[in-house]
């Protein structure tokens, strides 16, 4: 029997990030233990919503708990211009039946992770807040963090601002800490989210395979992340998953790697020093290419095992 790799994601729902919890939750090789909610996308009252609607649509039992309403410092700033005003326009989910967690998420990742005789792994697809404060909250549970598998930043260039990827742009002092903690942390940046796209051909192939698949091509209609004409919608948060069940998918190195927090025009930019330049110790594995032919492979196959 496969064993499953215990991993808790945190996210910000998003339509990118309900590809990446389908993928996650009917992924044979993964157990998602539970369910973490945190404000970008849009606000929290609808990342949570989004996240409950998701875990009752898929038939799984998956605790849900909300978790930071807003960055450590900054002001608030949502991508809604890219997911919609609710984060999930386009399907009409019913309203979710099961309560929310009783603990937020800071405490209900704390009792997953300490309570669990397997190492947990930490599946951040959106700002970094709520694992800042875990964290620095509770230092004990990094003995019992296998990994961190991020999607955030870039070597290059933003999507957000010229200098800065939105993730680690709406709390880059939450992404600071994160990368200064001494925890195995695997970066999913814009290096390899921005090609692996799904193109026309994948998507239609979705569209026709079951529930899921027209639900998730419902929603790329409302979804302004790439452009199927040109290149293909693009799947960041989905490169988190791909690469905890197929991390052959990818190249990386291990580099150093920072994160600006001066407010201005480099405000989030993440330094990655490939060079040495700075003479750090790497603290990341930061990946730098995808087989995008494979990666759509890899999505179809897993949403054509779903049986409703």
């Amino acid at each position: 029997m496969l064993k499953r790799r215990p991993i808790i994601i945190d996210t910000d729902p998003g339509i990118d990030d309900a590809v990446a919890i389908a993928a996650a939750v009917f992924c044979e090789s993964l157990d998602v233990k539970l369910i973490s909610t945190v404000s970008g996308n849009v606000s929290i009252n609808h990342t949570t919503k989004n996240a409950q609607k998701l875990i009752e649509f898929f038939g799984k039992d998956i605790p849900v708990a909300q978790g930071a309403s807003k960055p450590l410092i900054k002001q608030l700033e949502d991508a809604s211009h890219i997911h919609g005003e609710t984060g999930m326009a386009g399907y009409e989910f019913p309203e979710p039946t099961k309560e929310l967690h009783e603990k937020n998420s800071i405490e209900a990742m704390r009792d997953v992770i300490l309570n669990s005789e397997e190492k947990i792994t930490i599946v951040p697809i959106g700002p970094l807040t709520n694992i800042a404060l875990l964290l620095k909250t509770y230092p004990e549970v990094k003995e019992n963090i296998e990994e961190i598998v991020l999607m955030g930043g870039s070597s290059g260039r933003g999507n957000h601002t010229p200098a800065a990827e939105f993730n680690i742009y709406a709390d880059p002092e939450a992404a600071k800490i994160v990368f200064a903690q001494g925890v195995k942390i695997v970066v999913c940046p814009l290096d390899v989210t921005s090609i692996a796209t799904l193109d026309l051909e994948t998507i239609n192939k979705l569209r026709d395979m079951n529930k899921v698949g027209e639900m998730f091509y419902s929603l790329f209609n409302h979804y302004r992340g790439g452009s199927v004409s040109k290149g293909g919608l693009k799947m960041h948060d989905l490169t988190t998953i791909a690469y905890l069940d197929k991390p052959e998918l990818f190249e990386k190195v291990e580099t150093f790697v920072d994160v600006e927090t001066t407010p201005g025009y480099t405000e989030g930019f993440m330094i990655v020093d490939f060079r040495g330049v700075y003479k750090k110790e790497a603290n990341a594995t930061f990946c730098t290419e995808i087989n995008v032919e494979e990666f759509r492979k890899w999505m179809l196959n897993i949403f054509e095992n779903i049986k409703f």
